[in-house]
């Protein structure tokens, strides 16, 4: 892995995020996104830093740009500079997460049984995923965190929705697949399987296809991000992915 690598990712992390938006607004050591279609999706409105930052003013910035909604996320897409906000927005009532950085350094696998699909497809078991996940939210910010992903498709060249399907037709397992053909750099983003069909090989169905789709598109670098404490990280370092860098995420409210 090089350096040029990781910053290839990094801004093209930083790069979906501002074509995603509905709008954008330019801060010190970054920008701010907003969509108001989606204002329960934190992904959607939030702070993105993605240069070189002063840590102690950032709180003050994020208050400015988000204050006209009820949570703060702040994603620093700079490892050092992530690090030296964590005291300064632990004082102001963050929350921190690292999210881990990880490259596809293993073959690229012969095939999948997945495809790629629309978002009906997927719209009533991600409905059921995300009331699990959030069972004391109302209806409307489920629907937000549903319908945000019509949004993805202006992030990036090329955006499909991956979905393995059990027999009867149901998609069990699904995912993003983020392209940029330019650079040869792919993204493999929210892997979810169903709760009723966890452990049925319905995911590595859809990670497979993803990643050989990936490959077929000329994408020579195919990264996902993980929470560097959660059990998918593991997951994916088993299906040949390595840690390469890290970022960091705020959050409150």
């Amino acid at each position: 892995m090089s350096h040029a690598e990781l910053h290839r990712i990094t801004a093209f992390l930083s790069a979906f995020a501002r074509r995603q938006a509905a709008r954008g607004v330019g801060l010190p050591g970054g920008f701010a996104v907003y969509d108001d279609a989606f204002a329960h999706s934190r992904g959607n409105n939030q702070v993105v830093i993605d240069t070189v930052v002063d840590a102690a003013a950032l709180p003050g910035l994020a208050d400015e740009a988000l204050g006209h909604l009820p949570h703060r996320l702040i994603s620093v897409l700079d490892d050092e500079a992530g690090a030296a906000c964590v005291e300064p927005l632990a004082r102001a009532g963050y929350t921190h997460s690292v999210c881990l950085v990880m490259l596809h350094t293993g073959p690229v696998p012969p095939g999948g049984a997945a495809e790629v699909v629309d978002l009906d497809a997927i719209r009533a078991p991600l409905t059921r995923r995300w009331q699990g996940f959030l069972p004391d939210v109302g209806d409307e910010v489920v629907r937000h965190l549903v319908d945000r992903r019509e949004a993805r498709h202006r992030g990036a060249d090329l955006v499909h929705f991956v979905g393995a399907r059990t027999h009867e037709g149901e998609v069990a397992s699904w995912a993003d697949l983020y392209v940029d053909r330019a650079t040869g750099t792919a993204q493999i983003e929210d892997l979810v399987t169903s709760e009723a069909h966890l452990g049925r090989g319905y995911g590595d169905a859809v990670l497979t296809t993803a990643l050989r789709l990936a490959a077929d598109l000329g994408c020579g670098t195919r990264f996902l991000t993980a929470d560097a404490t959660d059990w998918p990280r593991h997951w994916y370092e088993r299906r040949g992915f390595s840690v390469i860098g890290r970022f960091h995420c705020f959050e409150r409210g």
